[in-house]
């Protein structure tokens, strides 16, 4: 991709702010009790990295999809987890603003991308892991709004998120993925207790359960049409995961670009070990499957920019980048040495970050469900192409 020199200007300002701001802080937030610093946020939004995809009259700079992926692809060489927040804000600011009342997404997005506000996404239960669409939780309408009742469990931000876009149940079970609304809850609602999870990775961001008592949400903030959820705003996965999976390429390529550098500086046998194909080819093999996965991601970026369809494609994109970071991330690790199995290093967060989103957001299984589908009814024998 080739870029204009706004997209470098922009990406490049997101590279600086990676590099000397998130970066030097990415170790010291791997903790169970760590937060999100405040100034990371406001800084981030000051600098128009949350949502920078969005319209400037919702608080954008108007970027193409595509250069929102290399933004947040910048940032994740510094930190993969305070990625996510211009990832998350990137999404449910665009939800409010598609879909939301007026006064509702005036309310909320402002303060989203300004780093005021997080707002995090409430969908998975319990019972329902991948099957997105077997909701159970209960939204039930009564006068003036709705009575809110259930669990949203591996909910990323549980501990700290300001409010939640969440899916509940309006219609019948038999509905399946009719019969779904959506709606903006506030973190301190009455009736609205969470739980935080001790995790492997993504420490800072972190994941826990929400629990639902009668929270009562007023009919204003429901988003879209009540039972119409899915059909309006689930297309939104579609970009994010194709920016996740520019996430994790940022990630391994901040391990890979370490790692090049350590083996020209690293001695054996009188030579740097850079010398040694051994040591370089495998490297060079990581150049290529990251520079692959990144340009997999860009092209469904270009789909969605285009107004095509590019479900499989976004669904490729959080299968195969998030692999291909762990295993990129591991050589490097390796590579290092004793080196890389001390703590002292990045590289084992950056494994351990990564290798969530090899499980978030929905697994490669799902992913392929969905190539499966979606490639398998466009099969026809008699077309050349």
């Amino acid at each position: 991709m080739i870029l204009s020199e706004d997209q470098r200007m922009i990406v490049g300002v997101a590279r600086a702010f990676s590099k000397d701001v998130l970066l030097p802080r990415y170790q010291s937030l791997d903790d169970h009790d760590s937060r999100i610093p405040q100034e990371t946020l406001r800084a981030l939004g000051e600098l128009g990295l949350i949502a920078p995809g969005n319209k400037e009259e919702h608080g954008g700079i108007g970027l193409d999809s595509a250069t929102v992926g290399l933004v947040l692809e910048a940032l994740a060489e510094g930190d993969f987890n305070i990625t996510y927040i211009a990832l998350i804000g990137s999404l449910t600011s665009q939800i409010l603003s598609h879909h939301a009342a007026p006064g509702l997404a005036r309310e909320w997005v402002p303060g989203i991308v300004r780093g005021e506000h997080m707002v995090g996404l409430a969908l998975t239960e319990p019972q329902g892991g991948s099957d997105a669409a077997n909701i159970q939780f209960s939204a039930r309408a009564i006068d003036g709004g709705y009575l809110l009742n259930g669990e949203k469990t591996s909910i990323t931000l549980a501990h700290c998120a300001d409010a939640f876009v969440v899916f509940g149940r309006t219609g019948t079970r038999g509905q399946g993925a009719s019969g779904v609304s959506a709606f903006l809850v506030k973190g301190d609602s009455e009736g609205l207790s969470r739980t935080r999870f001790k995790d492997m990775g993504g420490r800072v961001i972190g994941r826990g359960s929400l629990f639902f008592d009668d929270v009562f949400v007023p009919s204003e903030y429901r988003i879209g049409d009540e039972g119409d959820a899915f059909k309006t705003i689930m297309h939104g996965f579609d970009f994010t995961r194709a920016l996740l999976g520019l996430q994790c390429v940022g990630a391994a390529q901040a391990s890979l670009r370490e790692t090049w550098q350590y083996t020209r500086e690293r001695a054996a046998f009188g030579r740097p070990i850079i010398e040694n194909q051994g040591v370089s080819f495998p490297l060079a093999e990581a150049e290529g499957r990251l520079e692959a996965a990144r340009q997999l991601c860009l092209y469904a970026l270009q789909l969605r920019d285009a107004g095509l369809p590019h479900s499989a494609e976004a669904a490729m994109c959080k299968w195969i980048a998030p692999e291909a970071a762990v295993e990129v991330i591991h050589r490097c690790l390796i590579t290092h040495g004793h080196y890389g199995w001390s703590i002292e290093f990045p590289h084992q967060q950056r494994l351990r970050d990564v290798i969530g989103m090899e499980i978030g957001d929905g697994g490669e299984q799902i992913m392929k469900i969905i190539i499966s589908k979606i490639r398998g009814a466009k099969v026809d024998l008699n077309e050349s192409n």
